[in-house]
């Protein structure tokens, strides 16, 4: 049986169909109704989930690296944090910080495992889901297939506050269905006039396909503060003079030498090294995404952890 109707399959009877359809909550986006799988077990009042996809267009912003560690100087500073790998068939965050693990999100699809049977202990305070490297047939999934996968994190047993998903380059549906399905997405830049023209094209393409509206913009491998700004500013005025979102500056990250040792060891450079340029950005990067306001109902459509929302929604009733 193909990986594709295994999906759906495991969708069908684990995530959004039967399992739980007579407990679905209804809400409305617009004039659209919505059915919200709830499970019976696992809605134990839980605080919600601030959820956030870490997103470049092009290859080679870095924005790996900002996943990695941004969750890194998170789970240092007393957060419990959920970083996935989203790209499904390319994979890299398990190399990134020298995990081995037995199983993948593949292997989820495939019903060999559970979603928890694949989460690995991190850096402190991180816990971490590999995703697959080299399957094809990850690349291919449908729309239907990473809603269910979507769905699956609702039966996750975790503490975390946090889930950061470091999405795959491009514009896939996997990047357009898990930018979705989060309440913030980081936009990483760097210097490059195809990076920024790359920037820009993630940023339409998400506000007009996925109804996003508010972009936090993070400048990668800048050679100071004002080149962080410089950055900003031209990413800034080539969107407003199209789109109508909103970009929020959220810093910028040092190009350093450090963090390049600390990605040869295979560790975070907030772990290796702590009181590096590129580790004290991170650190102050990580204080302004905590003071994000936190999710409070759900949006109508699929979201992650999103019977933790539909609890505090309920509520507030």
């Amino acid at each position: 049986m193909s990986v594709h109707r295994l999906a759906r399959k495991l969708m069908a009877t684990r995530a959004v169909e039967e399992s739980f359809f007579e407990l679905s909550h209804v809400y409305f986006a617009g004039k659209r109704r919505v059915n919200v799988p709830i499970s019976p077990t696992l809605s134990l009042h839980r605080a919600p989930v601030q959820t956030i996809a870490i997103a470049g267009g092009k290859g080679g912003v870095g924005k790996s690296n900002v996943a990695v560690n941004l969750a890194a100087a998170l789970g240092s500073g007393d957060h419990e944090v959920l970083l996935v790998d989203g790209d499904l068939d390319l994979g890299n965050i398990d190399q990134l910080l020298n995990l081995r693990p037995d199983n993948s999100l593949c292997d989820v699809f495939a019903g060999i495992c559970t979603l928890d049977d694949v989460v690995l202990q991190g850096p402190r305070g991180v816990s971490v889901i590999p995703s697959a490297s080299g399957v094809m047939e990850m690349a291919h999934l449908s729309h239907i297939e990473y809603a269910g996968l979507i769905g699956l994190f609702s039966e996750l047993p975790t503490d975390a506050d946090t889930l950061i998903i470091d999405v795959a380059t491009g514009l896939s549906e996997s990047v357009l269905s898990f930018c979705r399905a989060v309440r913030e997405v980081v936009i990483v830049v760097v210097d490059e006039p195809t990076a920024l023209h790359d920037a820009f094209s993630t940023i339409r393409v998400l506000h007009q396909r996925c109804h996003v509206h508010r972009f936090r913009i993070v400048a990668n491998k800048t050679e100071s503060s004002r080149h962080g700004l410089d950055l900003y500013g031209a990413l800034a005025d080539l969107t407003e003079r199209h789109l109508d979102v909103l970009l929020d500056y959220c810093g910028s990250v040092p190009l350093d030498a450090q963090l390049k040792q600390a990605v040869r060891q295979r560790r975070s450079v907030v772990e290796a090294f702590p009181r590096s340029p590129a580790a004290l950005a991170f650190r102050k990067l990580a204080a302004r995404v905590a003071r994000w306001p936190q999710p409070q109902a759900p949006c109508g459509h699929i979201e992650f952890f999103i019977e933790r929302l539909i609890d505090v929604a309920d509520g507030t009733r």
